[in-house]
């Protein structure tokens, strides 16, 4: 899988404003419900700066809203055969993870994303971005470790994972291929 621009970043940062004003908040508000500085929050929302995928699940914790919710207004019209090439993808700056927005829609509670997650990386969530949602992962190829807390998940290709009771969540590839796997989400 490769793309060869961040097609769903372009309106992320209009977005995440028009979350927070339709809410009323002011920058200093947000900063505070998702623990991300001000000024970070300021250059995401003017697409100076490019969100990690932590501070996005920060942010969409904070509103309420999963992280592919985030994502919704960017991505195309719903319909009921989305083409891949029409599927939002979003590259981490920090970690390159890559994650496109296999299936979202308002009406239905489940969500797939599926994740590439470079060699020798990983990318870790706060236990906050668990509370509205129910996660299955599942390795399509390469090895994955998943850090749930204090308890240590190493899967394969074809293994999968239910997560349980919301606790820091780390995804971590320590081999020298790439990892992609399927993240199952049900929102409560």
């Amino acid at each position: 899988m490769s793309i060869t621009e961040d097609k769903a970043s372009d309106g992320l940062g209009r977005r995440i404003r028009s979350e927070r004003e339709t809410r009323g908040w002011s920058l200093a508000e947000l900063a505070g419900r998702a623990d991300v500085s001000k000024a970070m929050l300021s250059k995401i929302e003017r697409t100076e700066a490019s969100p990690t995928a932590a501070t996005l699940s920060r942010i969409a914790t904070a509103y309420g809203l999963t992280m592919a919710a985030l994502f919704e207004a960017v991505a195309p019209v719903h319909a009921r055969l989305q083409r891949a090439k029409d599927q939002p993808v979003w590259r981490d700056p920090k970690a390159a993870y890559l994650r496109r927005q296999v299936f979202l829609h308002p009406a239905n509670p489940l969500e797939l994303v599926e994740i590439e997650l470079p060699a020798r990386q990983e990318v870790g969530f706060p236990a906050s971005a668990y509370h509205l949602i129910r996660q299955v992962v599942w390795v399509i190829s390469g090895r994955l470790t998943l850090m749930e807390g204090a308890i240590s998940h190493e899967l394969a290709a074809g293994d999968r994972v239910e997560l349980g009771p919301p606790s820091d969540i780390v995804f971590r590839n320590e081999t020298a291929q790439s990892c992609r796997y399927l993240v199952a989400v049900v929102r409560r």
